[in-house]
């Protein structure tokens, strides 16, 4: 990874955190909720997926139809969040796989 590529993420993750201060509070409070799940749970490409990006996408359209975040995603916000990981590999999954013995992981 070059310079380059470290400065254009930066600018990258900078315009997605003004989109996200963009919206209303009460979107900038579930969406912090969301994101702070997700980074405990860990799907592998979170950081340089389409997953954060697709979510503020989804609640911009959410804001100009004038709908409340909860009517959106429920009141479960884990339960949202699981439900947009459920095919995605997690660090978890790695972690068993590798332990567990399968092939390519390592074996203890």
């Amino acid at each position: 990874m070059s310079i380059q590529d470290i400065i254009e993420g930066k600018k990258q993750w900078r315009a997605h955190v003004a989109r996200v201060k963009a919206l209303p509070p009460d979107y900038q409070i579930v969406y912090k909720e969301m994101q702070k799940y997700l980074f405990k749970v860990g799907p592998v490409s979170l950081s340089d997926g389409p997953l954060l990006p697709g979510i503020v996408d989804f609640f911009e359209e959410g804001v100009a139809a004038g709908k409340g975040v909860l009517e959106l995603i429920g009141t479960d916000v884990a339960a949202f969040c699981d439900d947009l990981i459920k095919d995605c590999p997690t660090y978890a999954d790695a972690y068993q796989a590798s332990i567990s013995g399968e092939p390519g992981g390592a074996r203890k």
